[in-house]
């Protein structure tokens, strides 16, 4: 196993990585909508949606991969109405290439943010 690490993304706010890679596949922790810095930042689902996928980014240039390498993701929202808007931002990153996807409405999430997506992708 290989822990990713990486300074373009929050650092873990617990006792985790921030993504694994074994073999070939990289696995993310759940990315929430902080800066680099630590920074909450607030506003609607789609802010806080776009903040993540900078993060996933960042962790999967780390591991060797990319948003186009992604195989499965898992939404966490906190509120199923969200789910069209979200989906609007979802689609601006994954635009062609369209991984396996599950989404599901969590009660709460940490620091009380509206989403928190995780990924699992192919190393390059």
């Amino acid at each position: 196993m290989n822990v990713i690490q990486t300074n373009q993304a929050p650092a873990a706010i617990g006792p985790y990585s921030q993504g694994i890679v074994v073999n070939n596949l990289f696995y993310s922790s759940g990315q929430i909508p902080l800066t680099a810095e630590g920074s909450l930042v607030t506003g609607d689902i789609k802010e806080q949606a776009h903040q993540v996928f900078k993060n996933l980014q960042a962790v999967l240039d780390a591991a060797g991969a990319s948003l186009e390498t992604v195989v499965k993701t898992t939404v966490f929202i906190k509120n199923m109405d969200d789910f069209a808007a979200l989906n609007e931002v979802y689609g601006e990153y994954f635009s062609v290439h369209k991984p396996a996807r599950s989404c599901v409405e969590v009660a709460r999430l940490p620091k009380d943010v509206l989403v928190e997506i995780e990924v699992v992708a192919l190393v390059k």
